[in-house]
C-alpha cells in the first residue's frame, strides 16, 4: 500500500438502516461528501469482504465497509503581498484581524490570495509546518465572509499548544452578530449536535444527540433595535459554521446570511444601499495561554465598519 493512503472502517446503524450505500457513508463520515463518497465507490475503494460495492446498494444495520482514501495531493501555497491588520506578533504566534471576504487557506475555487499567502510574504515562510504546505500555522478558521480575529502558529511547539486549548474548549472566543428579530430570552444557551445537512451537503444543520458533533453556543442580547438585534455569542465548542446554524436554530438567522437567513421585509433595500453582502457576524474577542511563554493573551477587535453602518441604519 502507498504512503500516506488510509482506511476507514464504517459499520451501519439503525439510523442508516435502508439507505443507499453512499448516502449512509456520508451520514456516518461528516468529513467526506456524499459525492466524494459515490466516487471512491465507483472507483473501487469502498469494499465489504473484499467485494467492490456499487453506490446504489441499500445498507443493513451492522453491516461493516472499508473506505481507502489515497494520500491527499496538497498545493503548496506561494508567498503574495497581500495587506495584514496584525493585532499581535512574536516569535511563535501572530493574531490578525482577518476583513470579511478574506479566505483563510488555499483550497478549490481559492488557490491564492488568502490569508496564508499572505502570512508566507509576512512571515517570510516562518510557519508552523503542522498544517502541512496548504494550511502552514493555521489552528482554526473563520467564514470568508466573517471578520475579526484569529491566531495562527509560527512554531510547531506553538501550533501543538494552541491546538490542544481549541480541542480543551478553553480558548475564549467571543462574536458579535446582528440578527434578524429580537430573542425573547436575553440570554441563553443553545446545545445541540450539528453535523452536515441532509438536503444539502454545502450547508451545516441542527442533529439529533449523536449525529454530528456537539456544539455548544452561549448567547446575550446587547440592544434590541428595530425588528433585529444585536447579540454576542461566547463560543464553547468551535463547529463550522457555530454562530449562523445555532441561530437560525432560535428562529434569529444573521442579517445578510446567503446560507442560512433570508433577507426579510424591510431588510432588503437596506442591505442593497450598503452594498452589505455578507452574513452580519464579527469575532470581536480572542483570548488563550500563550504555548509558550505561558502568558495569558486576550484581544479585542472593534465592529467593522461596514457592521456599524447597518446598525446606524436599523437603530430604533
Amino acid at each position: 500500500m502507498g504512503s500516506g493512503v488510509s482506511i476507514i472502517e464504517a459499520v451501519i446503524g439503525e439510523a442508516q438502516q435502508g439507505l443507499r450505500l453512499d448516502k449512509a457513508l456520508a451520514d456516518l463520515l461528516p468529513g467526506l461528501s456524499r459525492e466524494r463518497l459515490k466516487a471512491l465507490i465507483v472507483e473501487g475503494q469502498v469494499t465489504a469482504g473484499g467485494r467492490s460495492l456499487n453506490p446504489s446498494l441499500k445498507v443493513a444495520a451492522g453491516q461493516a465497509f472499508a473506505i481507502t482514501l489515497p494520500a491527499p495531493v496538497e498545493a503548496e501555497a506561494v508567498a503574495q503581498d497581500i495587506p495584514l491588520s496584525i493585532v499581535h506578533e512574536d516569535a511563535d504566534l501572530i493574531v490578525i484581524d482577518k476583513p470579511a471576504g478574506l479566505v483563510v487557506h488555499p483550497a478549490a475555487g481559492n488557490l491564492d490570495g488568502t490569508l496564508v499567502n499572505a502570512l508566507l510574504h509576512h512571515c517570510r515562510g516562518q510557519l508552523s509546518g503542522i498544517g502541512g504546505v496548504a494550511r502552514p500555522g493555521i489552528v482554526h478558521r473563520i467564514d470568508k465572509d466573517t471578520s475579526g480575529l484569529l491566531v495562527v502558529a509560527k512554531s510547531d511547539k506553538a501550533h501543538e499548544g494552541l491546538a490542544q486549548q481549541f480541542k480543551d474548549h478553553s480558548i475564549d472566543r467571543l462574536y458579535a452578530a446582528i440578527v434578524y428579530g429580537i430573542p425573547q430570552t436575553a440570554a441563553g444557551t443553545v446545545d445541540t449536535w450539528i453535523g452536515r445537512s441532509d438536503s444539502d451537503r454545502k450547508k451545516m444543520a441542527v442533529h439529533r444527540e449523536g449525529r454530528g458533533k456537539h456544539a455548544v453556543t452561549h448567547y446575550r442580547v446587547v440592544e434590541r433595535l428595530r425588528g433585529a438585534a444585536l447579540v454576542e455569542c461566547r463560543l464553547e465548542t468551535g463547529r463550522t459554521h457555530q454562530v449562523r446554524v445555532h441561530m437560525a436554530h432560535l428562529g434569529h438567522p444573521l442579517i445578510g446570511d446567503p446560507v442560512y437567513g433570508r433577507d426579510r421585509k424591510g431588510f432588503k433595500s437596506i442591505l442593497e444601499t450598503l452594498g452589505f453582502k455578507r452574513q452580519a457576524l464579527h469575532a470581536k474577542r480572542l483570548g488563550f495561554i500563550h504555548p509558550v511563554t505561558e502568558e495569558k493573551l486576550s484581544f479585542d477587535s472593534a465592529l467593522p465598519t461596514d457592521m456599524q453602518e447597518l446598525l446606524r441604519q436599523i437603530h430604533v
